[in-house]
This record gives C-alpha cells, sequence and structure tokens, in this order.
C-alpha cells in the first residue's frame, strides 16, 4: 500500500508518516519510482507509535525500544523463543521511563515547597 492509504487506515497524517521515516521508527520499501510501499504490519507498527507517543515516550524512546525489542511489529515477531526476551526488553524500558517521571515529579514537588516557603516569606516581610 502507499503512504495515503496508511495515513488513511491510521488516521495519522502524511507528513508524521515521513517523519517517522526520518525517526527510523519505519522503513516502508521503495517501488521502482521510488514510492513507499508498505505492508500491512505497518499498521500495526503506526498504531503502537501511536499509543507511545500518547503515554509521552519520545520519538527517540521509541526508536531504541523498537529497534531492541525484537518481535515488536515489523520486526522478525515469527520466533517464539523471543517471547521473554521482548518481555525482559519492555520491562527494562518501562522501569527506566518510570524512573524518569519519579525523579521529575520529585524535583518539581522540591520546586513547589520552595515557592511556598520563599512565599510565605515574603508575605511576612510585607506585614
Amino acid at each position: 500500500m502507499h503512504i495515503r492509504e496508511l495515513s488513511k487506515l491510521t488516521g495519522v497524517s502524511l507528513r508524521s508518516l515521513r517523519y517517522y521515516e526520518q525517526k527510523h521508527l519505519l522503513s516502508p520499501a521503495r517501488s521502482e519510482n521510488g514510492y513507499r510501499i508498505y505492508e500491512y504490519i505497518d499498521v500495526q507498527r503506526v498504531q503502537l507509535i501511536q499509543l507511545f507517543l500518547k503515554l509521552g515516550v519520545s520519538t527517540d524512546e521509541i526508536a531504541r525500544l523498537i529497534q531492541n525489542c525484537e518481535g515488536l511489529p515489523g520486526r522478525n515477531s515469527n520466533n517464539s523463543n523471543n517471547s521473554n526476551h521482548q518481555a525482559e526488553c519492555a520491562a527494562a524500558f518501562y522501569e527506566e521511563r518510570l524512573q524518569e517521571i519519579i525523579i521529575t515529579r520529585s524535583r518539581a514537588a522540591t520546586r513547589k515547597t520552595s515557592y511556598s516557603l520563599e512565599a510565605t516569606y515574603n508575605r511576612q516581610l510585607i506585614l
């Protein structure tokens, strides 16, 4: 299928699909005249990309996950022996992502407390 068909099937813009290709999230074959040729597995891949983006995962992180985890849509998923590796890889990715979120929230809470203390101090100076 061509890029326009993939766009219609997934609801993702042509521009986004081209961007995914630039970021190595998609790697369509090319016809003799240079048109991108997608397979139905690419529909699943785009849906997976969209899910990760909605969860706040960056395209660089998605690319790393896709490149490192065998069996994701668009990769060699015929080997059932890879299921443990897939699960371990995904779990490690999510644990790392969760740690980043925890650190970010902790820093935000510290800043909020700092601002509250500063505001209290400033109010006391005024009174």
